[in-house]
This record gives C-alpha cells, structure tokens and sequence, in this order.
C-alpha cells in the first residue's frame, strides 16, 4: 500500500498536528507500508526520509482565504501524477489541504481528510470557503473526525455527510511507558517539596498561558513551581518580562507563598520527563480540535485541569483522567476559563491527593486500553485498506 500524508509542516516542527502525522507515518513504515508525507520546507530538515518515511517538502505557505505563495504547481502535480493508492489531507484551512480542494474529482487516489476542527468556521472572512466546503467535503472518500461532538463533525452532519467516521488522538506508549531517567526538579533547580503544576503548548496566544498564571497567581498555593513548556517562549516571555504588573506579581508570590512560574522550551525527551514527575497539568486553553495534551496527560499518570476547549469534555469522559474548569464560551468557537472559579478548583485538587491519584490511575488504564498510538495508527491502516478494497 502506498500511502501520501498531506500536512502544513512536519518533524522537526513540533506541534500537535505534525505529532499526529509522525506517530502515524512511521508507525506504517514500521509495519512495511510504503508512507511518503509532503508538507513545508523548514530551515533544519536535511534529509528527505527518516524512521522509513519519505518526505517531500515544498516552499509554500498560506491558505485560500489569505493566499497562498509558493511551490503550488509542483505540489499539484504531486497529487495528481503519482499512483498513490491513499492521500490524507490533516487539517483544513492550510495550503496542503486547501490546493487540493478543487482537484479532488482529478484526483486518482482514494481521498481522506481530517479537518481536525475548523477553527475559521465562524469567521466572516471564512464564510465563502466554508459555502464551498458544503460542496467539496462530498469529494472525500473518507472524512475522519477526532470527535463525535464538535463544529467539524456537526458541520459535515448538517451538509449530509454520510462518509464520516471517529479515530481519535492518542500518545506515544514508547514514549510513556518507559521512566525517564531525567531529574526535572534537579535540572531546574526546584525545590524536591515543592507541588509542580505543568502546561504544554506552543506560545500563541490561544493556549491560555496568561489565564493559567491569572488562576496560578490568585491561589493560596504554597511551595509550588508552575512550568511552562512550548515554541516561541522568548518572545511570550519577553512580553511580560517587561510588564510592570507581571513583575511585582511574580516577586510578592515568590516571597509571600514560595511560588514560582518558569517558562521554556525543552526537547522532548525532557517534556516526557515533565509529564511524568509533574503532580497537575493546567491547561485553560482558549481553543483545540482534540488536544493530544491531555492524551498525554493521561498517558503520565498525570491528573489534569482543562478548559472545555475542542472536545476536552470528550477527552475527561473517555479517560476518566481530570475534570473541566468552568469555561466561558464565545460565541466565535473560543472558550476562556473562569478565573474565579478556577482558582478554587485548583486549591480543591492541590489539597486533594487521593483525587488526584484516582485520576492519574484511571487515565493512564483508558490510554492504555483505547489511545495509545499503535491502536490508533492500526485504526487508520484498516480504514486504508477498506477503502482500497472497495474501489476493487
């Protein structure tokens, strides 16, 4: 079987999306499939295949609403003058996807996609692409959801969509399930009693990194680090650095409750690490399709807080791992914590060990049971193969 994975960026990107398509390639390389993916050129790839898959980059960028620059010709002509037997598009709204929009009827292999959320979807500017998408979604041979309840799936539902199915996230057990020999608390300089809270996430702007330190800074937490791990922190932390308010907070909690915040980046094997040996993962992200961060979470032991953001409700009710903070729902598909609120829940699970074990036990038997990426990528083989098989 041979198999195209159409992404915007990829290893060594890092991010949910490119997590996703990596753990899925290599996982088929693994098992003999032939996987090339296509996506971005990114400035420290110097190779063309890695772990088995065959990668093709391009200097391209954009969308259809805000233009696309680049390679776009010769991307095309990969789709279309190749004898792949599956092309997967992951994510609408980004130039691998959307370049393939009209084309799909030309398109000669078996087409899936994974919108992965629709985050444009009320968006006025997105309004017209999302009238054609009506049209387009039907030019799918498959249309593969991360939730059974969120705008995506509900969008594809009001279209009429009969092709349509749910593979979720998941995490890495290779990853997980073998203790990291990292010292955390050692390599930063924490001290050993104090209570860590993590949050994983690219600086954004959309992860709730400033409502997490708003609910950290408001507790009557003592002997507490709060790390944040992501991309592009030098600038996030650049920002506040310099604001006033920021600062004279961050002294008077330092020297009235001993709490301390840490922002950084870290390769992966140290976030692994985190994960494992942190007591609570706060997350009050402000929008997601299905954050693998709580996959993850689970999959460590890990007891977490999260907004009801892309269908973390889904993710709380499958793993059993954590519980939603109250959120605040706007009516352009973001949500935001409740900050009052939220801080009391997080001084309710901070004095609650036995809470806080019961969902760390309970998520990590559900991830092993239902989302560990081996199942998940084997999902995904069988839905190839049964689309391949229907076409003969």
């Amino acid at each position: 079987m041979k198999i195209l994975h159409a992404v915007e960026s990829y290893f060594p990107a890092v991010g949910g999306m490119q997590e996703v398509v990596k753990q899925l390639s290599e996982r088929m390389a693994e098992h003999g499939f032939d996987v090339t993916v296509a996506t971005r050129k990114h400035e420290a790839r110097d190779f063309s295949e890695k772990s088995g898959v065959k990668i093709i980059d391009f200097d391209i960028s954009g969308n259809m609403v805000n233009g696309i620059i680049g390679e776009k010709d010769k991307y095309e002509q990969l789709l279309l003058n190749n004898d792949f037997d599956v092309i997967v598009f992951f994510a609408a709204q980004q130039w691998a996807t959307d370049i393939a929009l009209p084309l799909l009827d030309k398109i000669k292999a078996r087409k899936v996609c994974v919108p992965t959320g629709y985050s444009g979807l009320y968006l006025p500017e997105y309004k017209a692409y999302f009238e054609d998408m009506k049209r387009w979604i039907h030019n799918f041979d498959m249309n593969v959801y991360l939730s059974d309840d969120y705008r995506d799936i509900n969008f594809a539902r009001s279209c009429g969509v009969s092709k349509m199915m749910l593979i979720p996230n998941g995490a890495s057990e290779e990853e997980f399930d073998n203790k990291s020999t990292i010292d955390v608390k050692k390599e930063l300089g924490i001290p050993d009693d104090h209570f860590l809270i993590l949050h994983v996430g690219s600086y954004t702007g959309a992860k709730g990194h400033n409502e997490a330190m708003e609910i950290f800074y408001r507790s009557n937490l003592k002997k507490t680090t709060f790390l944040m791990i992501g991309n592009n922190y030098e600038a996030f932390k650049k920002h506040n650095k310099f604001s006033l308010m920021f600062f004279l907070r961050k002294v008077l909690a330092r020297y009235k409750d001993n709490k301390e915040i840490i922002f950084s980046y870290f390769p992966r094997p140290f976030t692994v690490a985190a994960y494992q040996q942190a007591d609570l993962f706060l997350f009050p992200s402000n929008i997601e399709c299905s954050p693998i961060v709580l996959f993850e979470s689970a999959a460590a032991k890990l007891p977490f807080l999260t907004t009801e953001c892309g269908n973390a409700a889904e993710i709380i009710k499958w793993t059993e791992g954590g519980e939603a903070l109250k959120t605040i729902k706007k009516n352009d598909g973001f949500v935001i914590a409740d900050i009052d609120a939220s801080v009391k829940q997080l001084e309710e699970i901070y004095l609650n060990k036995s809470k806080r074990i019961r969902f760390g036990q309970n998520g990590y038997k559900n991830w092993k049971l239902k989302f560990t990426w081996e199942k998940i990528s084997s999902d995904y083989v069988n839905l190839y193969q049964q689309l391949i098989k229907q076409r003969s």
